[in-house]
């Protein structure tokens, strides 16, 4: 998995890019929602085999999950701007599946789980796998995360607020 700092920040760009500042909360829920999916490490914790559906990066990671959990903050919090609230919320849930089908380590994601239980990686596996242990992060291993993230994830957020607020000059 991409560590929870590499996962929030795409959700947070991801809300940013809807452009509204009347929709903070939107910006938070896209922020743990990006994050949610890990909640899977209970029942990996909980001696879930990883290879069940309900393992780690398993239903949590797949793509119905993502429309469920966009879904059910669409009907809660989205009063005004329904489908932005979905869209935002899906693909910040999704992205999270995607860094993880991007990292070096684990054994692969549940896209498609519950049709079906296959785990898929893409070709490019860049990003350092984050340890699940807090500790294990004050190590070398947390160091290669934090310097991968910052390269593939950090990086490219930034390059897009910054293409974001040159864009906003220009409009006025």
């Amino acid at each position: 998995m991409a560590s929870i700092f590499g996962h929030g920040i795409v959700g947070f760009t991801l809300a940013t890019l809807a452009k509204d500042k009347r929709l903070k909360w939107l910006v938070i829920c896209a922020i743990g929602s990006s994050i949610l999916p890990d909640i899977d490490v209970l029942t990996f914790y909980s001696g879930v085999p990883y290879e069940h559906p309900l393992g780690h990066r398993g239903f949590t990671h797949s793509i119905l999950f993502a429309i469920i959990w966009a879904a059910l903050l669409m009907i809660i919090f989205g009063k005004e701007r329904k489908f932005l609230w979905f869209l935002v919320i899906f693909f910040s849930t999704l992205s999270h599946g995607i860094l993880d089908a991007m990292t070096t380590g684990g054994r692969g994601v549940g896209f498609l789980i519950p049709f079906n239980h296959q785990r898929f990686f893409f070709p490019w596996r860049k990003i350092v796998v984050s340890p699940i242990r807090v500790r294990d992060f004050f190590s070398d291993w947390g160091v290669e995360v934090i310097l991968s993230e910052l390269k593939f994830l950090f990086l490219p957020c930034f390059f897009i607020f910054v293409m974001l607020t040159f864009v906003k000059k220009i409009k006025y």
